[in-house]
């Protein structure tokens, strides 16, 4: 399985979109700032994700999450009560 996921920095409340085949691992390396892109923000914690069989569509879902604001802004709204319980 791959996985598209959603982090929300504790720190300053930003979300980070990812993918990865193995999410707690991934969480892990993000809360642990092992990750060059997110460790000044951490700690995260997992406000949605999305599982996948291809590791080409979770790529691509993640690619179409970060470059076309649409996407982005639709999934915040479906996501908005998670979005505040996880502050």
């Amino acid at each position: 399985m791959f996985y598209v996921y959603v982090l929300k920095s504790t720190k300053n409340d930003k979300l980070y979109i990812g993918y990865t085949n193995n999410l707690k691992r991934r969480i892990f390396e993000h809360n642990n700032k092992l990750s060059l892109s997110t460790k000044c923000r951490a700690p995260f914690s997992l406000v949605y994700y999305e599982a996948y069989a291809s590791m080409k569509d979770a790529r691509h879902r993640e690619t179409m999450l970060k470059r076309f604001s649409g996407s982005y802004v639709h999934l915040k709204k479906r996501i908005k009560d998670s979005l505040i319980v996880s502050k």
